[in-house]
C-alpha cells in the first residue's frame, strides 16, 4: 500500500495532531469499541523542549481527537530507557497531570506481562498490553541517535520490550533487533513530533527548532522520510532496509507522497547551546522558517561528522528575507532562489542540502 506521509507545520502541537489525525480519517480506522494504546517515547524524565520526549501537548492534541470521535478506552503506555524511572518520566514530562485531566490510564509498560514472539527464526520477548491493543498509535521524537543515527517510528517501539531484551537488542548491536521487533508489533498509524528533536544524541540537550509533525500508516516509510529530513542516506540506518525486507512496511516514497497540510512558520528559535551555535555561524539567516533552518543544521551535522565540512565557508543564505534578491554564494530552499548556487525545494531535506552543499565546497 502507498501510504502518503501526511506532515502539519507550527507550534501549536495540539492542533497540529488533530489535523494531521484529521487529514488521514484515523477515526474511520479505529475499529468500534476498541481499546486505544498511545506509546510516546519517554525515554528519560525531563521537559520536551530538550528534544529528547514527546510534547505532552502533541499527545494531549490527539486525546481530543479520540474523544471528540466517542473513544473512551485509552491507555498512555510506556517503558523509558534502562536505569530511567517510567513513574518518574510521566510525572517530570508532564503526563500525570495530562492522564488525570482526560481520564485515561497511563501504564508503566517495565511491569508489563511479556510474550514471546517468533520473528524470522528468531525470538524476541514484547509487552503483552502494546501486542494486544485494539489500535496501536506511535508517538516519537524525529531526532538523532548516537548509535542508529536517527530514531523514529521503528525504534520507538524499543519502549514496547523489557528493560532484560532492551540490554539484548544492545548486545546485538541494535539493527536487527529492531527491525524484528518491527515485524512483531505493528503500530496502527505513527505521529511524529518533530517540533524540536535533539541534533544527535536520543536524552536530549541539542534540540533544533524544526516546527513540525507528521503522520504515516507505514512505519518504515516514515522512518525513511526521517532518515532524509535528517541528512542520511539510507545505507546510514541499516534497520530500516532490514525492517522492510521483514514486510514490516516499505522504504520507497518519492515527492507526491508527501503531503504538507499548510506552509511551514517563519523564525526559528534554535537552542542557543554551544553545538548549535558553531553550526550556525556557516548560515546567513533571514526570516528563515525553522523547517529550513533545522533542515541545514542537521545537514551541517552531517558533514561535520563525515569530515566534509570546511573550516570557513562563507555565509549560507536561508530565509524568506532573500526574496527576490540576486546574490552571489550559496542559497538554501525557495526563498533564497536568487542565489548564484541554489538547492530549490520548501523545504528541502538535510539530506538533499548535505549532497548539494558537498558538491558545491568541492567544485569551489
Amino acid at each position: 500500500m502507498n501510504y502518503p506521509i501526511w506532515v502539519r507545520y507550527g507550534r501549536d502541537a495540539r492542533e497540529m495532531a488533530a489535523d494531521l489525525l484529521a487529514a488521514a480519517q484515523v477515526e474511520r480506522r479505529i475499529p468500534a469499541g476498541a481499546s486505544v494504546a498511545i506509546k510516546p517515547n519517554l525515554v528519560v524524565p525531563g521537559p520536551a523542549s530538550l528534544g529528547a520526549v514527546t510534547h505532552p501537548e502533541l499527545v494531549e492534541g490527539a486525546l481530543r481527537y479520540l474523544i471528540d470521535c466517542g473513544v473512551t478506552d485509552i491507555t498512555i503506555m510506556e517503558g523509558s530507557w534502562v536505569g530511567a524511572s517510567t513513574r518518574q518520566a510521566f510525572r517530570d514530562c508532564g503526563y500525570d497531570e495530562l492522564a488525570r485531566r482526560y481520564d485515561v490510564r497511563l501504564l508503566d509498560l517495565k511491569g508489563d506481562e511479556t510474550v514471546q514472539v517468533t520473528v524470522d527464526g528468531e525470538t524476541i520477548w514484547v509487552c503483552r498490553s502494546a501486542l494486544e491493543a485494539g489500535y496501536l498509535i506511535n508517538m516519537p521524537v524525529i531526532k538523532g541517535h548516537c548509535q542508529t543515527r536517527m530514531t523514529c517510528a521503528l525504534k520507538n517501539l524499543k519502549g514496547c520490550i523489557p528493560d532484560r531484551e532492551k540490554r539484548r537488542f544492545h548486545a546485538l548491536g541494535l539493527q536487527r533487533p529492531i527491525a524484528l521487533l518491527a515485524a512483531a508489533l505493528r503500530p496502527s498509524v505513527t505521529l511524529a513530533d518533530g517540533l524540536c528533536g535533539d541534533l544527535e544524541f536520543e536524552e536530549g540537550g541539542n534540540p533544533v527548532a524544526m516546527d513540525r509533525a507528521a503522520l504515516c500508516f507505514d512505519p518504515v516509510r516514515l522512518d525513511s522520510w526521517v532518515c532524509a529530513l535528517l541528512g542520511f542516506s539510507p545505507e546510514d540506518v541499516p534497520y530500516i532496509s532490514m525492517a522492510e525486507a521483514l514486510g514490516a512496511g516499505s522504504t520507497y516514497f518519492e515527492p507526491a507522497d508527501i503531503v504538507p497540510l499548510n506552509e511551514p512558520p517563519s523564525l526559528p528559535q534554535a537552542s542557543p547551546s554551544r553545538r548549535i551555535e558553531e553550526l550556525a555561524r556557516h548560515i546567513d539567516a533571514r526570516q528563515a522558517c525553522s523547517a529550513c533552518y533545522g533542515s541545514l543544521l542537521h545537514a551541517l551535522s552531517r558533514m561535520r561528522e563525515a569530515g566534509t565540512l570546511p573550516r570557513v565557508t562563507g555565509s549560507i543564505r536561508v530565509g524568506q528575507g532573500y526574496r527576490g534578491q540576486q546574490l552571489r554564494g550559496i542559497g538554501i530552499g525557495r526563498c533564497a532562489a536568487g542565489c548564484e548556487r541554489r538547492l530549490p525545494g520548501c523545504p528541502p531535506t538535510a539530506r538533499a542540502i548535505r549532497e548539494f552543499l558537498e558538491d558545491a565546497f568541492r567544485d569551489s
